[in-house]
């Protein structure tokens, strides 16, 4: 089977930039433009539309500086418009080669927003591309509303293209501006455009107002089109457009016919820089690039994984950089837990799998995401309990208001017999404590000295992250250290401080 090259530009710094709210700086868009190029390895990049800004224009003229010298100055493009060669001169001052002029794809917008007969619209474009190609500037023409005029006025864009059949352009962008188009559309339009026109070349252009952006290039290329329009991370306006890494998956995994040079295995690691540049989070079910797409949560699955991998498919993380996992909740089994500790190297009994799985389901119950990095302190804190419970904290009231002391309210149970007691402290696990002491004073029991208090949260965890609390405890017979867990510090601290009464009270 021969195989058909399909062209990928990737237009997020251009269409991609016109999410609401984002404004790549011009380094920024260097960067991206050097790994979409060097690293990613689309085939061309459209960068800007001509005469936005004096940013704009200096941003693209660091790409083309940089672009020049490494050989993709080819590969740059700029939106221009059909404005008697201004947007020429721009291009030409900030060292771009090849411009994606707008025009009108629909009689709609040729009637309505310029005013003007196809006659008349053509001749301007003519003179355009004429005065393109004195400057030594390669043309590709964009069909504004294309997909609008295919329904409503065929006719239109038939004549469109039979006279830039004419003009010296290399490309012929058909984008479904407003994305209305369904799949089978897609391939109709597209198929009927390449049977009349089989040597132009014709790329889709996929909006996703409908969520139909995969779909619809998957059918574009069905029917012949030559070259696709994507942006990394779906960006774009509205909905955003097609998105860089589903499209590629589907096309390597269910288009044997049609090859892609597109490098699969930095995907993820621009999709992140894009993030990170734009502000624009990636939802965490976004296929390929989102947090949870390579992670199994329910038991069964990681069961499933561990005898002869029931539940891979074809869309191994491993293709993306990127690395399965499996969550840690109220769902998990033992098979879940098991597939994390041999990710740390650590290894468990079966009853104490058994008491470690149960505390992930009863975190999970509380809302606590639980990783893989919490383990060792769960584990640690689970097999830490040795002693028989005759001390419990029931319940505690901690106050903190500016301009006061802290206080806490705390009932605690011993031996069976419940206390209460407030007091105030410097800080409200000072309020605890001394509260405690005043409690054991009263029952003529003298608590050990408090001589080191240490807090640690697993690497790369954020404000929710579990918190383990270890504290050193002296008494004149030995000294020792009990741990608390805990999403809330001070709550931890009060865990670990109940396991050291637990233990003088033994």
């Amino acid at each position: 089977m021969v195989k058909k090259r399909i062209e990928i530009m990737d237009t997020t710094l251009r269409d991609g930039e016109q999410t609401s709210g984002v404004s790549f700086s011009a380094s920024e868009k260097l960067t991206i433009a050097k790994l979409l190029l060097e690293e990613l390895k689309v085939d061309r990049i459209e960068i800007a539309s001509a005469r936005v800004s004096e940013g704009e224009f200096q941003a693209v003229k660091s790409i083309t500086n940089w672009a020049k010298g490494a050989g993709f100055i080819d590969a740059v493009e700029v939106l221009t418009f059909v404005d008697n060669g201004v947007s020429l001169d721009w291009m030409l001052e900030a060292g771009a080669k090849v411009q994606n002029l707008l025009t009108k794809g629909s009689l709609n917008h040729l009637t309505h927003q310029l005013k003007k007969t196809s006659n008349q619209h053509f001749k301007e474009i003519s003179e355009v591309i004429a005065l393109a190609n004195k400057k030594g500037i390669a043309t590709n023409i964009y069909l504004e509303d294309w997909s609008n005029g295919m329904r409503n006025s065929k006719d239109y864009v038939f004549e469109f293209l039979g006279f830039l059949s004419t003009q010296p352009v290399k490309r012929i962008m058909l984008p479904d501006t407003l994305g209305v188009l369904t799949p089978a559309e897609s391939y109709a339009f597209v198929l009927e455009i390449k049977t009349k026109y089989p040597h132009l070349h014709f790329d889709f252009h996929a909006h996703n107002d409908y969520d139909l952006g995969v779909s619809n290039a998957m059918e574009a290329l069905k029917a012949g089109a030559d070259g696709l329009h994507l942006t990394i991370n779906g960006m774009g306006e509205r909905a955003g457009n097609a998105p860089m890494a589903s499209t590629i998956a589907v096309i390597n995994d269910f288009m044997p016919m049609i090859e892609v040079r597109v490098n699969e295995k930095v995907l993820y690691i621009v999709s992140k820089l894009v993030e990170n540049f734009s502000g624009v989070m990636i939802p965490a079910n976004k296929p390929v690039i989102g947090a949870n797409v390579f992670t199994q949560t329910a038991g069964i699955h990681a069961d499933g994984d561990n005898k002869k991998n029931l539940y891979f498919s074809d869309l191994l993380p491993e293709r993306f950089g990127r690395t399965r996992k499996y969550a840690l909740g109220k769902s998990s089994g033992k098979a879940n837990i098991q597939k994390n500790l041999q990710e740390l190297g650590l290894q468990l009994n079966d009853e104490d799998l058994k008491k470690v799985t149960q505390r992930i389901i009863e975190l999970g119950d509380k809302k606590e995401v639980v990783t893989k990095e919490d383990l060792p302190y769960i584990i640690s804190d689970v097999l830490d309990r040795t002693y028989d419970e005759k001390v419990k904290v029931e319940s505690y009231v901690l106050t903190h208001s500016k301009g006061l002391r802290p206080s806490t309210t705390v009932s605690i149970t011993i031996l069976s017999k419940t206390y209460e007691e407030n007091a105030q402290g410097d800080g409200q696990y000072d309020a605890f404590m001394n509260a405690i002491r005043s409690i054991f004073k009263k029952k003529n029991l003298v608590l050990p000295d408090l001589i080191d208090y240490a807090v640690r949260i697993p690497p790369g965890s954020h404000s929710d992250a579990l918190c383990e609390t270890i504290i050193t405890w002296k008494s004149p017979e030995k000294e020792f250290k009990t741990r608390g867990l805990d999403s809330d510090q001070t709550v931890s601290a009060i865990k670990a401080t109940e396991k050291m009464l637990n233990i003088i009270i033994n």
